[in-house]
């Protein structure tokens, strides 16, 4: 049996873009002899569909292209993902499912089991899981078809009311399969692979993983499907963070022709979120992570520029690099905005990278502006000293520079802040803050830094002296980060405690903190959620970004 898989990259709710793509690589697998062509999660809606779901005109969309691609469905088996509808069952009548579809018809659907409802899930909030489990025949063999988080448990699991392949297991099946849509984190970058080779392990059968690519606003699928023999070998590995389709196959004694492990034993059984903050840690990954975020924010939203406010420091830098090559330079503008604060390396530094990098910049001097500011609101401040209301002052009116040169040229302003500024407040409201998408909001300075090396691997792109400066938000004379904030190599660390692996006060004072640090850094993070609360989306690449996956209250008391 010919089986292919199909990595694509889907658009929420583009139910005629989506089809189509199945379409097409369905007529790819039929003119290459295929059997059976394997699709992802929801692959006909896009993942996550969020509250889409709540319409009916969507699900009778998902329907009706089920229709269409049952059609063609005549020589070959497809597997794909779409909602299901059973109005006579107890609760939500809709279901995470998969379609068989052969000879023109449905030949079977099963639903997935366990519904996440952490981070950035909540698939409670809309299907029912499912109620009994079966197995899919095709071609006279038993398929093992799961869902995404069904291959998660192993039934070692007490918050899982059920193992659904401890259930499948009891028909006999050859081979397990599995829709997928898991999205990466740089945490377990392979932990999938481990997942894979536990089920594979226990169960004593191949599997068949087919995951989605692409990315969705803030959430990034990274593909990397695969095809893993009994043993726990890795026969066939797809390509990460692009569209791929690929073929194995399935003798019938149940191997896999001209097998070539790429990947024996050194694939994990395990991965789990590291201990320690790492700064380096798959820095490429991260990269390739990135560039898909911004290249599809743009793409399926239909926007074709970008502008970026350019300051000669490590943030914009990054944030510049990484737009021009997502988007070609030609698509991204630099604006330099700089003030009498400014050191004059800051605007060398700046234009040296605009031209290393090919794209246009213009600059705007903001002295002016602000001195306007200070005379017109110098009959309410009263000759009170400078403080942070200039220093914000500055912030606000680039702020507004950037937007008004985002509306008159149509471009998307990035944001330039990165994951330990948003977590200590060292930002600034409709200033700094502002902006349609947040490039790097999910990495840590530390980590920020680890991609301006990464992105000068080569040749030099970033200025080195961008890399080397002391950070500085240059809004008063001879201004540092390290004025306000701990040295970021002491406090990135303390914050990937506290944020990615949910350590309280006492816990990160345990690991030889000071705790008059700990408790300072740790009230600042929780004291500015209402500036988060009002942020753009972040492309998430940690295992816990700031947004949709980290609800945390407003107004709560802890640490406060």
């Amino acid at each position: 049996m010919k089986i292919f898989l199909a990595q694509q990259n889907y658009h929420i709710g583009n139910f005629e873009a989506n089809t189509a793509k199945i379409l097409a690589a369905i007529a790819e697998a039929k003119q290459q002899n295929g059997d059976l062509v394997v699709f992802s999660e929801l692959a006909i809606c896009g993942y996550p569909p969020r509250d889409f779901l709540e319409f009916n005109d969507f699900i009778q969309q998902g329907l009706a292209a089920i229709d269409k691609i049952r059609e063609a469905a005549d020589t070959i088996g497809v597997l794909v993902g779409c909602p299901s509808v059973n109005p006579k069952i107890e609760g939500k009548d809709l279901f995470n499912s998969a379609y068989l579809l052969y000879e023109q018809e449905i030949k079977g659907v099963v639903h997935k089991t366990l519904l996440p409802n952490y981070d950035i899930f909540d698939e409670y909030r809309y299907f029912e899981p499912a109620y009994e489990w079966d197995i899919l025949t095709f071609k006279g063999k038993k398929l093992a078809v799961t869902v995404c988080e069904d291959i998660w448990n192993l039934g070692d699991d007490p918050l899982y009311r059920i193992c659904p392949m401890d259930e499948l297991i009891k028909h006999s099946p050859h081979i397990m399969i599995n829709l997928s849509a898991s999205p990466f984190d740089y945490t377990h970058a392979d932990g999938r692979k481990g997942i894979v080779k536990q089920n594979v392990l226990k169960y004593k059968l191949p599997m068949v993983y087919c995951n989605t690519v692409g990315a969705q606003t803030d959430t990034v699928f990274d593909g990397g499907s695969l095809v893993m023999n009994a043993n726990g070998d890795i026969l066939a590995e797809m390509p990460y963070f692009k569209e791929s389709m690929q073929s194995v196959v399935w003798n019938e004694d149940g191997t896999f022709a001209e097998e070539i492990v790429r990947i024996a034993d050194k694939v994990p059984i395990v991965e789990l979120t590291p201990e320690s903050f790492e700064a380096e840690k798959n820095t490429d990954k991260i990269y390739a992570a990135l560039l898909l975020g911004i290249r599809d924010y743009f793409g399926k939203m239909g926007f074709k520029k970008a502008i970026v406010a350019s300051s000669g420091g490590i943030d914009s830098a990054v944030v510049l690099a990484l737009a021009s090559e997502a988007l070609g330079a030609e698509n991204v503008d630099a604006l330099l905005l700089p003030s009498q604060f400014s050191t004059g390396h800051s605007v060398t530094d700046a234009e040296a990278l605009s031209q290393n990098l090919g794209n246009v910049y213009n600059t705007i001097p903001i002295k002016d502006v602000f001195e306007a500011f200070e005379g017109a609101l110098e009959p309410v401040f009263k000759g009170l000293p400078f403080n942070v209301a200039e220093e914000n002052l500055q912030s606000r009116i680039r702020g507004a520079m950037v937007m008004a040169m985002s509306n008159k040229f149509g471009s998307i302003l990035l944001n330039t802040s990165n994951k330990s500024e948003l977590a200590t407040g060292y930002g600034t409201l409709y200033g700094d803050m502002a902006g349609g998408l947040s490039v790097l909001g999910d990495l840590y300075k530390m980590q920020v830094y680890a991609l301006a090396r990464y992105i000068n691997r080569d040749k030099e792109i970033i200025p080195v002296n961008i890399i080397n400066k002391a950070p500085s938000a240059e809004l008063r004379h001879d201004q540092k980060d390290s004025d306000s904030l701990p040295e970021y190599d002491v406090l990135d660390p303390l914050l990937y405690q506290y944020i990615e692996r949910r350590q309280g006060p006492k816990e990160i004072i345990s690991m030889g903190n000071d705790p008059a640090l700990v408790n300072r850094i740790l009230k600042l993070v929780n004291n500015n959620e209402y500036k988060r609360n009002q942020f753009c989306p972040i492309i998430r690449v940690s295992p816990k970004a700031f947004g949709i996956g980290r609800r945390v209250p407003i107004v709560g008391k802890y640490l406060s």
